[in-house]
Formats: C-alpha cells, sequence, structure tokens
C-alpha cells in the first residue's frame, strides 16, 4: 500500500544516470528559483505603508516613492554582486560556500544558519501571503486562513517531492501568468492615470480610524520610522541570492545561463515593485486592517474594475505567485542542507536524494517546520516580515564580504572592478542589516537574532559528533581484533517452532557458551515450559527467572550481566525468537515487547542482538505437529505474539 502510494503521488523512480535529464532551461529556471523574488512585488509596497500610514495617515504616500528608489538601487547592487557569486563558485551553495572558502568555519555556518532560517520563513510568508490574497477575493473564507495555509505546504510539498524540472513546469505557467497581469495592472494604470482617465481613490475614513488608532495620528514620521520602513521594503530583495544557490540545476553553461536568469529576475522585480508603489502613490489607496484586502487587490479593483475577469485573474495569479514563492525555498533549502550535510554539520539523512534526484528529506524537513510556524503565527504575514529580513542581509552581507576576500587572493582579470561592485553590496547590505535589527528588534527581529547562533551551535554540536564517531571508528595502523569468547542467550517464553529453530540457528553459530533463559512469574508456568523443554529432549541449559511483578525487561537484563560477568573478553549474542504475521492489521493484535527488549538491548556494550524469524503459515491450526504443544503461543512463546517482534511474555511490564 504505501509503495502503491508513493508511486501514485510522487512517480516512479528515477536512476542517478537521468540526473543530467533534470536540468533546468533558463525559462523554467526562472519559475524555480525567481518566483520568490518577483512574489514579493504582491505585499513589499504594503509593508513599507504598514509602518508609516499609522504614523502620518494618507500624507505616508509621499514617502513611498523616495524609500523605493533607494530599495531598487540596494537591489541593483546585490544583483551585480551575486553575479560574480555566480561565475565565481559555479557549485552552489551561495553565501555559505562563499564564507566557508573565504572567511572560515563560523561565518560559513551563520551563513548557512541565516539561509535555512530565511527560507523556512519564506515558505512561511509566501503560503500566508498567498492565503491572504485568497481571502482578500473571498472574504468567507477568512476564518480558515490556516487550514488554507497548510493545505497549499502540503500540495506544494508533493509537487516538489516529484522532482525539481517537474515542479518548475507545474509552476511556470502561474509565474509568468503573475507577471503579465501585473504587467497589465502597472502598464495599464500608470497610463490611464498620467491620461487623467484614473484618478485618486475616495479614502476610507473606518479603515483610517483603525489603522492610525481611532484616527489620532501617533508620534509622527521620525527617522527611526523611516528606517523601520525601509527595511520592511526591503523584503523585496529576498530570494535574490537562490539562484547562486542552485547553479547545478541549470542546463549547460551553469553560470551564464544562472547569470543571465539572475539578471532578468533583478530587472522584472525592479520594474514592478518600483511601479507599483508609483501607482500607490497616485491613486492613494487605503491601507486596510490586517486580513482584510490587500494593496494589491484594491489596486486591480481600481484599474480593472470590480469583479472583472482581469480583476480575478491578477488576483488568483496573485495568490499562486505568492504560494509558489515557497518554490525558491524547495529548491534551495535542500539543495543547501546537502551541502551542509556533508561537509557534516547536519545529519546525513539530508545529504542523500531520493527517488526523483531531489532531496527528500531536505523536502519534509522545510514543510514541517514552516507549517509549524504557520501555526504558531496564525497565518499572519506581518507577524512574520521582522523575522524575515534579518537572515536574507546577514546572509548578504557574508557572502559579499566573502567575495572581497576572494577576488583580493585570486586576482582574476578585472578583480578590482569586481571588488569594488562586492565591496559596496558588503556595505549597503551591512548597513540594512543593522537597519532592520534595530529598527525591528521590538517587533520580532530579535527572534532570528537569537535562533541564528542557536542554530550555529546546534550544527557545531553535530559536527562534534560526527568527528567523534569518526575517531573511534579509526583503526590504528599496529591495531588487530583480539580472540573473543562468544556466548550466545535465547530468550525462550514456551516451547514452539520458532523456539526450536532459534535454537538450532544459535548452535549453528558455534559459540564458546549457548544458554537459554526464560522469565516466569509463577510455579505453573515454570512447570509448563520445563515440561515443554523435556518432551523434546533439549539439551541446552535453560535458565529460569522468576519475575513475580511480571516484569520482562529488567530480569533479562540483569541476567545477561551474569553472563557478561562469567567470562573475560566476551561477545554475547542475544537471540530472540520472533514470528511474522502475513496481513498489516494483525500487527495490532500482539505486543511489542520484544521490540521494546531490543532497544534497551541496543545501547549495552559487548551484546549483539538478533531477531530469528519465523513466518507463520495460514491453515495451521493450534496444537498441531510442530507447534510444540503450546497452543496459540507467539513466536516468544507467550499467549498471543505480535508479528515481527513480540514480548516474550504477554501481559507483563516491560519493566
Amino acid at each position: 500500500m504505501y509503495s502503491v502510494l508513493k508511486r501514485l503521488l510522487v512517480g516512479r523512480p528515477l536512476s542517478s544516470a537521468e540526473q543530467e535529464h533534470q536540468r533546468l532551461a533558463k525559462t523554467i529556471a526562472l519559475a524555480v528559483f525567481s518566483s520568490d523574488a518577483i512574489s514579493s512585488t504582491a505585499y513589499a509596497t504594503e509593508e513599507i505603508l504598514r509602518v508609516i500610514v499609522p504614523l502620518a495617515g494618507l500624507a505616508a504616500l509621499d514617502y513611498l516613492i523616495p524609500i523605493a528608489f533607494i530599495v531598487v538601487i540596494l537591489l541593483a547592487i546585490v544583483a551585480f554582486s551575486y553575479r560574480q557569486t555566480i561565475f565565481a563558485y559555479p557549485s552552489g551553495g551561495g553565501s555559505y560556500v562563499v564564507s566557508r572558502e573565504n572567511l572560515g568555519v563560523n561565518p560559513s555556518l551563520v551563513a548557512g544558519a541565516s539561509l535555512l532560517t530565511d527560507y523556512i520563513l519564506t515558505v512561511s510568508v509566501s503560503v500566508a501571503a498567498g492565503v491572504a490574497a485568497i481571502t482578500s477575493a473571498f472574504p468567507g473564507m477568512r476564518h480558515n486562513t490556516v487550514p488554507l495555509c497548510l493545505l497549499l505546504i502540503v500540495l506544494i510539498t508533493l509537487a516538489n517531492l516529484r522532482g525539481v524540472k517537474e515542479s518548475g513546469r507545474t509552476f511556470a505557467v502561474p509565474t509568468y501568468v503573475y507577471i503579465f497581469s501585473l504587467a497589465l495592472l502597472v502598464g495599464i494604470g500608470l497610463v490611464r492615470s498620467f491620461t487623467g482617465h484614473l484618478h485618486r481613490l475616495p479614502p476610507d475614513p473606518r479603515a483610517l480610524a483603525e489603522i492610525t488608532r481611532q484616527g489620532k495620528l501617533m508620534t509622527g514620521v521620525t527617522l527611526f520610522a523611516l528606517m523601520r520602513a525601509f527595511s520592511s521594503g526591503a523584503v523585496a530583495l529576498t530570494g535574490v541570492e537562490a539562484i547562486s544557490n542552485g547553479v547545478p540545476a541549470f542546463h549547460r553553461p551553469e553560470s551564464k545561463n544562472a547569470a543571465t536568469t539572475l539578471m532578468w529576475m533583478a530587472g522584472i522585480l525592479g520594474t514592478f515593485f518600483f511601479g507599483i508603489s508609483v501607482l500607490a502613490h497616485r491613486l492613494a489607496p487605503t491601507l486596510q486592517p490586517e486580513g482584510r484586502e490587500t494593496i494589491l487587490s484594491i489596486l486591480g479593483r481600481a484599474v480593472f474594475g470590480h469583479n472583472t475577469p482581469m480583476y480575478f485573474v491578477l488576483q488568483v495569479s496573485t495568490a499562486a505567485i505568492l504560494t509558489l514563492a515557497a518554490n525558491t525555498a524547495y529548491a534551495d533549502f535542500p539543495r543547501l542542507s546537502s551541502i551542509i550535510a556533508r561537509d557534516g554539520f547536519l545529519p546525513r539523512q539530508l545529504f542523500n536524494r531520493g527517488d526523483r534526484l531531489v532531496f527528500s528529506n531536505g523536502v519534509l524537513v522545510l514543510a514541517v517546520f514552516a507549517g509549524a510556524l504557520l501555526v504558531v503565527v496564525k497565518g499572519e504575514v506581518t507577524h512574520l516580515i521582522p523575522l524575515y529580513a534579518v537572515g536574507v542581509f546577514t546572509s548578504f552581507t557574508l557572502s559579499q564580504f566573502g567575495m572581497v576576500k576572494h577576488h583580493l587572493k585570486e586576482r582574476e582579470p578585472g578583480w578590482r572592478g569586481s571588488m569594488v561592485i562586492n565591496g559596496v553590496g558588503a556595505v549597503a547590505t551591512g548597513i540594512v542589516l543593522l537597519v532592520v535589527a534595530t529598527s525591528k528588534f521590538t517587533k520580532g527581529a530579535w527572534l532570528p537574532i537569537v535562533v541564528i547562533p542557536l542554530l550555529v551551535m546546534l550544527l557545531k554540536g553535530v559536527k562534534r559528533h560526527y568527528d567523534m564517531v569518526r575517531a573511534s571508528l579509526a583503526v590504528p595502523d599496529d591495531w588487530r581484533p583480539p580472540r573473543l569468547n562468544h556466548t550466545v542467550v535465547v530468550l525462550v517464553g514456551g516451547v514452539h517452532r520458532g523456539v526450536l529453530e532459534a535454537l538450532a540457528y544459535a548452535k549453528s553459530l558455534n559459540p564458546d557458551h549457548l544458554v537459554a533463559v526464560t522469565v516466569v512469574s509463577d510455579e505453573e508456568e515454570q512447570e509448563r515450559i520445563e515440561a515443554g523443554w523435556a518432551a523434546h529432549g533439549l539439551d541446552t541449559p535453560l535458565d529460569i527467572i522468576y519475575s513475580p511483578y511480571r516484569e520482562l525487561s529488567r530480569p533479562i537484563l540483569r541476567f545477561i550481566d551474569e553472563i557478561d560477568a562469567r567470562w573475560d573478553n566476551d561477545i554475547v549474542t542475544v537471540l530472540i525468537p520472533e514470528f511474522v504475521v502475513k496481513r498489516w492489521w494483525e500487527h495490532i493484535l500482539h505486543n511489542q515487547t520484544a521490540l521494546f527488549l531490543k532497544g534497551r538491548l541496543l545501547f549495552r556494550e559487548g551484546v549483539v542482538v538478533t531477531s530469528v524469524p519465523y513466518h507463520v503459515r495460514t491453515g495451521v491450526k493450534s496444537g498441531s505437529p510442530g507447534s510444540g504443544g503450546t497452543g496459540g503461543q507467539d513466536s516468544a512463546g507467550n499467549g498471543s505474539g505480535p508479528a515481527g517482534g513480540d514480548g516474550m511474555v504477554e501481559n507483563r511490564t516491560p519493566g
């Protein structure tokens, strides 16, 4: 059932030889790696207004264009800086690899932790913003915000588990529909506005009163407030680094195609972000309280008309691009996790590719963390934005400083000009990082400032563990394994076919010592087992442990300690007879005490645990030949054992 469901949802497995065919053309790569950056046009202008409208009311629109212009200049600097990174490090990895190669381990871990945090926030922000676009068009769905967010995460996760190329094709159409819709919105809107056919919108006094706290403006627009507004608008730059992280996913020549796609993305993003800001300044839409209609929706109704087909195309494509912006994180988080895992700072499971040549474990980890975050913030975008920018600009700054050092070290042709570009980018993004961290510290920016160092400590802890394991497994040149005394202990709950086969298997191992052990809770049970042992003429010594409180594992563990103490330089193999039933639902009819016991024994040094399975055949009645006269006993001798690993005696506590 699992295999059929997996093939239905994920698709057929792809061989490693097909990996070359999974590379992306520039048109598909733009949808995969740029959807995050392009989608920020849907909310970046609104986030600027959410900072300054409560302070200045509609007069806040006068600050919008200057702030947007500065953001576009910063976008150009960052885009040209990352273009240098793409050619210098075509293997991908972005800020993490650049920092690792040029700044050292600690800066690289900070960059890696910042990016991992940013990608989780990317999914959360994108999905929450997509749901906000849906609920703007269909207000009756606002009460289902969190379930809608989780549903979208499930759908986009399944799409990415099917493969990067397949998910890219799936998401390309909505991405280009959004670009087309936005081009019409900005183009038609600005032409009609400047020609006098589209006028300023009437203010909404009720909404404005709510935004400005019952009509009373706050302290006014201060420099600190402008810094906060700029840092909110700077979220438009999120996702710019994504292409540099995924260069190996492009068709050959990878660096050239990736750099071209980066320039396309920067041009589309800058044009639309500035265009929407100018259109908002011209039409003066009234900002609505959080959770109501978005600025983009208001502009769409003004330009296309209320409930027109083009308005709904805009809203649906906006919801799609905002949701699919999460695909940028789904493309880059698993890839970056794999690189960091290869270096030993994340679990090895994140390094391996799945059936569809994607890093499936990384995809699932990203989905879980993003979903949990959306539940915590109840799917509200504004609660996520202050968390969003710190990680982005931390990785930006480290990457650009790393590139400056790279140019100083390599001194390739034209290195001075490249160093200037990266140096300006490092200073600019560093300043923005300070602005974001200080202006939004109390609004939630403190959280990533705390989380990123904690994540760095976690990454180092993983590395220490792997280094410790590697050192423990190292073999000195003069080391030879000593001769071991081998003791085999067979766990017995009754005399039946499974136990007899386990004893035969134990003898085939030719151990130095062979013993059987059973745990009983009363004399009647002891007599029954002894009678069965004698009836089959078994010559293996049988140790009987009396457990008046019906515990199983503690008496067994104490017995193994005693066995281990009898002989020096020995290893103890514990054989657990188990039967296996055929149907999955039959598993629930039996307890799992043996499984618990194996878990306890696994952490004991010098002890090997082996299961001896006996596959139950249907049609064999209780008490038939070969059952040992014990009736319906399980694989370990109890009255109704489990499939693939039950306890030795039913109705006993594992202990």
